[in-house]
């Protein structure tokens, strides 16, 4: 088939270099864009399809010329004849050198288009190492930005740890700082304390020494008691015969005796005692510089010996009236009320002593002696402390704290025993039980609670002693009133001794007198103040 000029052309045109320029282009473009741009996942290879689009453009398909489709393709008008053969053999002879300076030129295009491909495959060659070295390093750089984050990670935990480690430090340096300081001050303290103890150890022995100096120079020079010798004591005692015994106590025995053409009682001190010398020692010192018409006289004394030489009291202790040992006569409630007085009044004066107030300690019935006119008098001085006056005691009553307690169960004030505050209050609590006692003639066991309930109950003349039937039942009732106010548990509840006791005490004596003194104008054969009963001296123990 013959093809006109137009549709060579056309041919020309659709395989030219023109029109295959956009994949060219894009080849090039993909061989120019940098090594970051360029697509890496499916870069290992050029693409194929532009690939053979770029060699379909190098070198085209050539188209076979030969003679017969030159012929075809040049088409001559049947109808036109050559003039010549001159111009026939010159058509031909063109022809023929155009076909070979074309096959020349194919012959060029082919070497051309084998040295670009061998250039292109050098060049994709390269492309796809640069590609492989590209996602290399990627991956590279993506462990080395893994391994940098880990590094910050582990250093910034570093970092973390050596601020708790450094806290941490600080913290136990602060500890052992405070620690430091706690055991400075501790031991300067325990320095303080052993220098106060050295202190009090060598003021105790100084005056332990003075003590013992007054002590021997009183034993020696002492005038204010006779010294007896123990040959005079034995002798008196008939060599402390058991027929002359009339009491023994925790001190040790007492024996009824004559000196001086004097009835005494001799107390005689227990070798086993081991309070027994202090007790001896307070008691001379108490009783030799003290005289009251209701405090026991101390005679004389034995100090080598523990020998104590008394007054004889005729009527024994209190307790042993009380409770009728050796079937004596009941005592009188006018007596009771006297006895009662007697004793505040004594115990007063203890309080006032100067220039130190004397407490007791051991007020009982056990250490109230009576005489034979029923005149009671305090012995037993022995527990007996001057406690030291202090501008910081509140009201009227001096305290002193005491390392141990001392008395007898049921008579010592409660809040001595649990504090050991030592106050002249804490012999007011014994003088209120033992008021009670005067009254009822009843056992100090839980007597304060046997009272109140019997006053609540309206049956307070049940609780009196029933061996007196002539209580005057009202005044009765405000004695028991008075002596549970001294038994009080708090020592800021008690009354005052001389501003209250003694003269609530001091209206009862003289009721009582004034009962003696009616009995007396109507001739009573009963026993009054002014004619006492009488008890049998045989039956008299003195403790």
């Amino acid at each position: 088939m013959s093809r006109s000029r137009g549709d060579w052309k056309k041919i020309s045109h659709q395989s030219s270099p023109k029109a295959n320029r956009p994949s060219v282009d894009r080849l090039a473009g993909i061989a120019k864009a940098p090594s970051r741009e360029r697509p890496l996942s499916g870069a290992r290879t050029a693409p194929q399809k532009d690939f053979d689009d770029y060699i379909d453009f190098i070198a085209p398909p050539r188209p076979s010329v030969t003679r017969s489709s030159f012929s075809d393709d040049v088409d001559f008008p049947m109808s036109m004849e050559l003039p010549s053969m001159d111009f026939a053999d010159s058509m031909e002879l063109s022809t023929s050198m155009s076909m070979e300076s074309l096959s020349s030129a194919g012959k060029d295009v082919e070497a051309e288009m084998r040295r670009l491909r061998l250039e292109l495959k050098q060049t994709m060659e390269m492309y796809n190492s640069a590609c492989k070295e590209a996602v290399d390093a990627k991956q590279k750089a993506a462990q080395m930005h893994q391994m940098k984050v880990e590094e910050s990670k582990k250093y910034q935990e570093l970092r973390n740890a050596e601020e708790e480690a450094l806290a941490l430090v600080q913290m136990e340096k602060a500890k052992c700082r405070a620690a430091l300081e706690a055991a400075e001050a501790a031991q300067r303290i325990a320095e303080l304390e052993a220098q106060k103890r050295l202190r009090a150890e060598w003021k105790a022995k100084r005056e332990a020494e003075e003590r013992r100096r007054a002590t021997d120079a009183m034993n020696n020079t002492d005038l204010r008691y006779r010294r007896y010798s123990i040959d005079d004591i034995e002798a008196a005692t008939h060599k402390f015969d058991r027929a002359l015994k009339i009491g023994e106590g925790g001190y040790g025995p007492v024996y009824k005796a004559v000196m001086d053409h004097t009835n005494v009682a001799i107390k005689i001190l227990r070798p086993d005692a081991s309070q027994g010398r202090k007790q001896f020692q307070q008691e001379i010192e108490v009783l030799s510089c003290m005289r009251h018409p209701n405090m026991v006289l101390l005679l004389g004394a034995c100090p080598e010996y523990g020998c104590l030489v008394y007054e004889y009291m005729d009527y024994g202790s209190l307790e042993d009236r009380l409770c009728r040992r050796g079937n004596t006569l009941p005592i009188p409630w006018n007596i009771r009320f006297r006895i009662a007085a007697d004793i505040a009044t004594g115990l007063l004066f203890l309080h006032q002593a100067k220039p130190e107030p004397l407490v007791h300690r051991d007020l009982k019935p056990a250490n109230i002696l009576l005489d034979h006119n029923f005149v009671s008098k305090i012995s037993d001085v022995g527990l007996a402390r001057l406690v030291p006056n202090s501008a910081a005691a509140a009201a009227e009553a001096t305290q002193y704290r005491m390392t141990s307690t001392a008395g007898t169960f049921c008579y010592i004030d409660p809040e001595y025993q649990q504090t050991g505050m030592l106050t002249t209050k804490s012999d007011i609590y014994s003088l209120g039980i033992m008021l009670l006692q005067i009254i009822t003639a009843r056992s100090p066991m839980g007597l304060t609670h046997h009272v109140e309930s019997a006053i609540e109950r309206g049956t307070f003349q049940e609780v009196l002693d029933p061996t007196v039937t002539d209580w005057p039942v009202e005044e009765a009732m405000v004695f028991a009133r008075l002596a549970l106010r001294c038994a009080e548990l708090r020592k800021k509840d008690r009354p005052d001794l001389g501003k209250e006791i003694l003269p609530e005490l001091n209206r009862l004596r003289c009721l009582g007198q004034e009962y003696d003194a009616s009995k007396v104008s109507s001739s009573s054969t009963t026993c009054s103040s002014s004619a006492p009963c009488s008890f049998g001296n045989d039956d008299v123990s003195t403790s």
